[in-house]
């Protein structure tokens, strides 16, 4: 992405933050994976939105009106030596001449330098809790400069939330977003064909879940954006189920949660299908049930509506269809109310997407749902689920469950399905599996 993207978002929010403020925004930590080996790096999605810089060991800080520059960047230095165990560092010179950072330091010097940039400003806008280690940094440097005062320097006396204006921003997509996000997504659909072609019963679900991830790699999206989640039968009907180590059997669907990362940019997709290629009778009508509900909130996805339409519009659906299937009984709209429905639908219908895959951004303003906006991203996902032992449900529909999922984009005058390259209607499945 250009790093004047970056300074587009950086100078936006310098105008929040005015002119009394100063906004500090540490890198995410190194997680340790056992002994010596460590997790492979991902910065923190608030850092990155606003850095581009992708190094462990930093710290932003935002400092409006300074003659300097407002934009500081404190990151490790060049190290010949450890750059030759784990690459090259931007060190100071690349922070500012690649990163468009005004002024660059050594972190070692963060100390130092750090407590002097809160002298005389009233606001600091932190997220206090997120690194415990570092609030308590914090609280020191402004101890520090409390203790100044009798000199006529003063300390700040208000903490804001840094996430609440960078979250709101992150809810709208720019173009370099979306066309990150649609390479997610095209990615991510290939590799759930991928998937669709390679099942067979007897396979296991890792080997499965081995075909999406080597479609992600191949086509440079290096990490899935989540933990894949690939649960055949009765394993579908565990919402967040991802330990993907039993076998698939004959009979039995397979439900596939899986989205790729491309430059930290998720796609999230569901798709469910039948193992041996064919739906039977009654998983093709709860099926086409929930492609029928996930067709009708699609729908609702335009600017205008609230963020709860297409939930709503997805209820409608499944339960006249749970009805008419006689799954439940009763008028719908009074089973609507009853939330009769939420033993085979408990989810909510979508979630924003974007850097992390359950993205940032408030669902409703004040005690409203929030109107839908051009650049907003979100997930549609309806679902249904029948584990054994369901109460008064005949044993056929037993061990059923299904979600389909896509990531839609709200445009100006409607929507665009971004993951719309992964099959989804039952012939087009059953065609692919058969080919």
């Amino acid at each position: 992405m250009d790093k004047q993207e970056f300074a587009k978002r950086r100078a936006h929010l310098v105008r929040h933050i005015g002119k009394d403020g100063v906004a500090i925004l540490p890198s995410a930590p190194q997680a340790l994976r056992n002994r010596d080996s460590e997790y492979p790096y991902r910065p923190d999605s608030d850092f990155y939105y606003l850095t581009g810089f992708a190094e462990s060991d930093a710290v932003a800080v935002l400092v409006p009106g300074r003659k300097e520059g407002a934009y500081i960047l404190f990151c490790r230095e060049r190290d010949p030596k450890m750059e030759i165990w784990n690459g090259p560092r931007a060190g100071q010179e690349g922070a500012r001449a690649l990163y468009g950072a005004d002024e660059a330091y050594p972190i070692s010097e963060l100390d130092n330098i750090l407590p002097t940039l809160l002298e005389n400003r009233r606001t600091v806008f932190y997220d206090m809790g997120r690194q415990p280690a570092f609030d308590q940094q914090l609280l020191g440097w402004i101890n520090r400069v409390r203790a100044k005062s009798r000199s006529g320097v003063r300390a700040p006396v208000v903490f804001s939330s840094l996430s609440e204006p960078v979250h709101e921003m992150r809810l709208f997509k720019s173009t370099a977003e979306v066309a990150a996000m649609r390479r997610a997504a095209v990615v991510s659909a290939a590799a759930h064909r991928r998937a669709m072609q390679a099942c067979k019963p007897g396979m296991m679900e890792y080997q499965v879940e081995a075909e999406l991830l080597h479609e992600f790699v191949r086509e440079g999206c290096r990490f899935p954006a989540y933990n894949p989640i690939v649960g055949g039968g009765a394993n579908a009907c565990t919402l967040h189920y991802n330990d993907n180590n039993a076998r698939l059997n004959d009979g039995e669907l397979l439900l596939i949660d899986a989205g790729a990362e491309f430059n930290y940019y998720a796609a999230d997709i569901t798709r469910t299908f039948p193992v041996n290629g064919r739906f039977s009778p009654e998983q093709k009508a709860l099926y086409e049930l929930v492609l029928a509900a996930q067709s009708a909130a699609i729908d609702k996805v335009r600017p205008g509506n609230h963020w709860n339409e297409p939930h709503q519009a997805a209820v409608r659906v499944l339960t006249a269809g749970l009805v008419k299937l006689g799954l439940l009984s009763g008028k719908p709209a009074q089973l609507i109310k009853d939330e009769s429905y939420r033993p085979f639908y408990m989810h909510r219908t979508g979630h924003w997407l974007g850097m992390d895959v359950h993205d940032v951004g408030d669902y409703k303003a004040g005690k409203d749902w929030r109107a839908l906006e051009p650049g907003m991203v979100l997930t549609v996902e309806p679902g249904l689920y029948i584990p054994a032992g369901s109460a008064n449900v005949p044993k056929k529909w037993w061990n059923i469950g299904i979600r389909i999922e896509d990531d839609v984009l709200v445009t100006k005058h409607g929507n665009d399905v971004l993951t719309r390259g992964a099959p989804k209607t039952v012939a087009e499945i059953e065609a692919l599996m058969v080919s």
